[in-house]
């Protein structure tokens, strides 16, 4: 086996399409995921139980199916009852959809983290339940979980070479597709096995010096 350096020079204009199409992928998927976790994560504190038990019903569905099972639910059962949507937007869905069941789960931690006084103090202040909640408790538990919320976001970035089961052409997605066309698999595969390392890797680093600071 030699490597060939023309075969990594050929292939990098379809990396740079696979890394656009994973850094949106990504960008989004999280998104959608801390937004949607912190919806799921408030609906389970509410009182009524008719609130509470269909949201665990689905989070808990969500989170013990696999990804990818629910990638092509998505992508191949939803066209049946009319629902049709590109690759990509299936994609993005479906994985902040899934994280979301996990954001979910870390925002619950951070909120039950706020010390009982917090919720005392506002409660002498007479602020309404709204106000305690965007002004007291949110900023207090957000800050906490904020190193756990980006673990999931390098898991969601690792992820993203499922998409390519979708015919979503990430980085991954590139690889395979000049492979088969050059037959040429060396190159293209460790291309995007260092692309990975050298976008997680750091990303927990920072993470950890993140961490390291918000807990001071």
């Amino acid at each position: 086996m030699t490597w060939d350096w023309g075969a990594v020079a050929d292939f990098m204009p379809h990396f740079w399409d696979g890394l656009l199409v994973t850094l949106k992928s990504l960008a989004l998927g999280s998104l959608i995921s801390f937004a949607l976790g912190l919806v799921w994560a408030l609906l389970m504190r509410t009182p009524t139980r008719w609130v509470r038990w269909p949201v665990g019903v689905v989070t808990e569905f969500i989170r013990n199916t696999p990804l990818l099972v629910q990638l092509f639910f998505l992508f191949y059962v939803l066209p049946e009852w009319g629902l049709t949507f590109s690759a990509l937007t299936t994609g993005v869905v479906a994985i902040g959809l899934h994280y979301s069941t996990y954001t979910m789960q870390v925002y619950r931690a951070g909120i039950e983290a706020v010390p009982l006084g917090q919720w005392e103090a506002a409660t002498a202040l007479n602020l309404p339940l709204r106000r305690t909640w965007t002004a007291v408790i949110l900023p207090q538990a957000i800050r906490r979980v904020v190193p756990a919320l980006g673990n999931y976001v390098i898991s969601m970035l690792k992820d993203t070479p499922l998409l390519m089961a979708i015919t979503v052409l990430e980085m991954l997605g590139q690889a395979r597709l000049f492979s088969q066309e050059h037959f040429q698999f060396t190159e293209p595969l460790t291309v995007i096995g260092v692309a990975f390392i050298l976008i997680s890797y750091p990303a927990s680093l920072l993470l950890r010096a993140l961490e390291r600071r918000l807990v001071r």
